[in-house]
Parts: C-alpha cells; structure tokens; sequence
C-alpha cells in the first residue's frame, strides 16, 4: 500500500466559518521528506488519525469519520479538527484517486517539539486486494489486551478510546497472530470480554440478533460496523450493542471483522473453533459497503 499523494494542512480553529479552505492545503511529492525530524507524530506517536476507503474517488463514511477524528483530539488534549477544512481536504485528496479502491489517512500530530502549532497531512494510497479475505474469510486467534473491561474509565489517561497513532501494541498483536497460524486477532479483556480486533471492529450473529460489543472507552466505535448496521436493520434484522463474553464467541453462528479497506472479512476460525460462513449475506454485505456512502 504505497502512499501516491500526499497535502501538508494548516490547521485552522474549529470556528473558523470561511466556505473556501483550498489556501490552506499543500499538495507535496509523498515521496520527498516532509516532516521535521522533531516531529512527534514520528518520535512518540503523538498524534490520531482516520483511515477512510475511497471507491472511485468517492471517500466512504466521511461524516462517521470525522465525528471519531475530533473525539480523539478531544480525548489526547489536541486542537479540535476544523471539520469543514478537513472535508475539504479529504475531498481533495479523493479527487486526486483514480478507479478502484484506496485509502486517504487524515493524520493530526501534537507538531514539533516545543513547536507553537500541530502538524496535520492528508495522504492517499492504492488500497490493497482484499477480495480473497472477503471471499475465502478469515482465522482469528484471541489475544488478552492486559486490562479490565472497566480500565477506561477508571484510568482515562490511557487514551484507550482514541484512535492514536501509537499502533506498536496492534501491529505486535498482528505478527503474533501470524506467529500462530492466523490472518488476524480479537482483543479480549482480562475479565473475559470481547473488545475488537487491531484494525477491526467484530460482530456476531448470535441466532437472528447482528451483536457488536458495546462502544465503551476501549474500544472505537467502528464506522464500517455502524454502516453494517444500518444495513442488517434495512434487511429486517435486529441489531444489538451489549457486552460479549468471549466464551460467546465460540458459539457464535456467524463472524466478521469489519473495517473501512478491508470491510467485511467473514470469520473462518476462531481459536481451534471452526465458524460457519454465510457466503450470500456477506456479498450482500460487502456489495452494500462498495457502495456511495457519505
């Protein structure tokens, strides 16, 4: 997934009310330097940002997107995103997207060290071919993530529901699901409940119920998921937001990890359980998810 284009921002106040912000964006070579090696987005990760699926240059979930981009600058003491400038820059980067899928990242850092402004880019890259895990589906493997289902809110300065860009944690959980023979992990609480995969949001059909676990401190409110569930209640399913036992997802009669490249990746294997896959549903799905979506 290599980045093609890439637009340096000046961030400007979230009351900034001009309808024009196309000043304030710098299309530079995603290939050259461009960064300060003091920045903090590089030494400490300091900083959030959206990854947003682009299907012939239209950005998916865009709205969704931004409402979870100012919610983590909130959460890490940022300065709130203008949400009109980063439309803007969002819709410029699509334009610059040919056919097929990609990924524009909307990327806020605390800035240079010491530095009197944060740092915020927008790039777009070739999205990767997912279409054999959307097809073929997925093994999963459970990972305890080292805390309570209560830690948030007890120890808020985790930062625990903010999508960071300190993603040491999931890209290490990643290669240890590898490790074990698996495509992928779900995250699971040391008192026994489900959270969410390192990139993805999970859902279970659990008999005729879609059930997600319940968007706490912890875990992102996915944007894929919130689609998907717009889209089982249009089918006349019933959806629901609980908290889930991980025991649960051994008896779960369908799964999937969704998220905004990949979006429905059907859920072969959890563990040494063996899940069904319901082929139909998950094309219906996915063929929903390819679709313009604001």
């Amino acid at each position: 997934m290599a980045t093609r284009f890439a637009l340096i921002i000046e961030p400007t106040a979230s009351d900034d009310s001009r309808s024009d912000f196309s000043a304030t964006f710098k299309q530079v070579d995603a290939s050259a330097p461009a960064l300060s090696v003091g920045e903090l987005s590089t030494q400490r990760g300091d900083g959030i940002f959206e990854s947003i699926g682009v299907v012939d240059s239209h950005p998916q979930e865009v709205a969704a997107h931004l409402e979870r981009f100012v919610r983590s600058a909130e959460i890490c003491d940022l300065p709130v995103p203008n949400v009109a400038q980063w439309r803007q820059a969002i819709d410029a980067a699509a334009a610059l997207c040919g056919p097929g899928e990609w990924v524009v990242k909307t990327i806020l850092s605390r800035g240079v060290e010491h530095g009197p402004t944060p740092t915020a880019w927008v790039t777009a890259a070739d999205a990767a071919d997912f279409s054999r895990p959307r097809r073929e589906g997925i093994a999963v493997v459970t990972l305890d993530r080292g805390f309570d289902l209560n830690a948030p809110a007890r120890a808020p300065w985790l930062l625990l529901g903010a999508k960071t860009l300190s993603y040491a944690v999931n890209m290490a959980s990643l290669r240890e699901a590898h490790k074990r023979g698996a495509d992928d992990a779900i995250f699971v609480s040391s008192d026994g409940f489900v959270l969410e995969a390192p990139t993805a949001s999970v859902i279970l059909r659990i008999g005729d119920v879609f059930v997600t676990p319940e968007p706490t401190g912890g875990i992102l409110h996915g944007t894929t998921q919130l689609s998907a569930f717009a889209w089982f209640e249009g089918q006349g399913y019933t959806t629901a937001y609980r908290d889930v036992r991980v025991s649960e997802l051994a008896t779960a009669d369908a799964a999937w990890l969704v998220s905004s490249v990949r979006l429905a990746a059907p859920v072969r294997r959890i563990d040494e359980v063996e899940v069904s896959l319901d082929h139909e549903l998950t094309d219906a799905l996915n063929a929903y998810l390819l679709s313009p979506r604001d």
